[in-house]
């Protein structure tokens, strides 16, 4: 066969399936929908998991490459039951500030900083964010945080040892409560408590970081006083050095901590600290079930698309079975009549492909627009759906087509 009769065989056998779309709207609709979830599921999963891949690279590059983690749990699949056997890490004590004190003034450490995650509402005159994120932070915290502090400032040493009643709100948080009004040197209401804001801090939705919702900043000392803010979960970020190996640091850091509890050889460490490999790891495991889940509905998608194109295609058989064997009786072969109908199964796949990847391009800016998610199309997600789609018409479409080549021409003259 030539090129040019491929080509032609190629037009003409998309021209029949279009026909037969016309001609069986409900069952070509059947198959188009389910070929289209399956495009769908693959394209907003992917994009979604692009984007949360990128925001996770940044976050972790602006922490640094050497930056860790102090935490009283470490990070774990276990089961836990609530008993010491199965949870171990529930009697571990929590970080103190004696402890922070010391880490700090290790050799090689250029900053230790502990965080503290609260929620509550806040309120300016009339206006109140029901349960926006608070965060409790020690004075050095933009050593380790990124983005930026305009207009005003953040908070002194000082005024966290003495628990000052000061707050950083972001932007959102300012346009929430505030709206065009400059929010510095205003005073709001923290839980219930009076807090100054004295500046306002911008910085770059991610994933990790919690995404745009409205979030105040506090010293660390003024939430435990005044805000009833639990320390036993505290949250500590160390920054080794310039030219200090992360390995280096974490001995250091073990070895204090170890001290300072009094544990002596032998005894399980009563904190866990945390690598950026810790979290890539646990990160990998946790999106890895995303990547299951895409392809058990993905495929279920496309088997209920690979049973309506044969179901299609076999009443497309039938009905033209006299036109199959006037077209053998004028020379056409069983390999020309295979590669037809083949063509006209790849044509309805590939129609519920392209309504899967608009769809699903739709669903993804949808999810970039309403959520902290910078999801985005990532080319091999379209090459897989597309590739689906072919495959799937091929293998679905190839029972109907060797059925309508190996048709005797002189019995389907006769068929009525």
């Amino acid at each position: 066969m030539s090129l040019a009769t491929r080509v032609y065989a190629i037009f003409q056998g998309v021209s029949i399936a279009l026909d037969a779309l016309r001609a069986n709207r409900v069952r070509a609709a059947l198959t188009i929908l389910g070929v289209a979830v399956g495009v769908f599921v693959v394209v907003v999963i992917s994009g979604a998991i692009h984007g949360i891949n990128a925001s996770v690279a940044k976050d972790f590059e602006k922490a640094g490459p050497s930056t860790f983690f102090i935490s009283r749990f470490p990070i774990s699949f276990e089961a836990c039951d609530g008993t010491d056997d199965t949870c171990k890490w529930l009697r571990n004590p929590p970080i103190s500030n004696t402890e922070i004190e010391r880490l700090a003034a290790l050799p090689g450490i250029r900053t230790v900083a502990a965080r503290i995650n609260d929620q509550g509402p806040v309120t300016y005159r009339q206006q109140t964010i029901p349960s926006p994120n608070i965060t409790a932070y020690t004075a050095n915290w933009t050593d380790v945080d990124g983005g930026d502090i305009y207009p005003g400032r953040t908070f002194t040493t000082a005024e966290n040892s003495s628990g000052a009643r000061v707050a950083l709100i972001n932007d959102e948080m300012a346009k929430d409560l505030f709206g065009d009004i400059d929010p510095i040197g205003k005073q709001i209401s923290i839980k219930g408590e009076p807090f100054q804001v004295i500046g306002v801090y911008h910085y770059i939705a991610s994933f990790l970081g919690g995404g745009n919702g409205a979030k105040a900043i506090v010293p660390i000392e003024a939430a435990r006083r005044h805000l009833g803010t639990g320390v036993r979960n505290i949250q500590v970020t160390v920054k080794p050095d310039a030219g200090v190996e992360r390995d280096d640091a974490i001995d250091e850091v073990v070895s204090s901590l170890r001290v300072s509890r009094g544990l002596k050889p032998g005894v399980d460490n009563t904190f866990a600290i945390i690598t950026q490999d810790k979290l890539f790891e646990t990160y990998n495991k946790v999106f890895g079930m995303f990547f299951i889940v895409m392809i058990a509905l993905s495929a279920v998608g496309t088997l209920v698309g690979g049973v309506g194109v044969i179901a299609i295609m076999m009443i497309s058989v039938t009905e033209r079975t006299r036109e199959i064997g006037v077209r053998k009786a004028l020379g056409a072969t069983r390999r020309t009549i295979l590669w037809q109908f083949l063509i006209e199964a790849v044509t309805l796949t590939g129609i519920g492909a392209f309504v899967g990847m608009f769809v699903g391009w739709l669903g993804t800016l949808a999810l970039r627009a309403a959520t902290p998610i910078a999801a985005s199309i990532p080319l091999w997600s379209i090459g897989t759906a597309v590739g689906a789609s072919v495959v799937t018409g091929i293998i679905f479409g190839m029972l109907p087509a060797l059925r309508a080549s190996r048709l005797d021409p002189v019995e389907a003259l006769r068929y009525e």
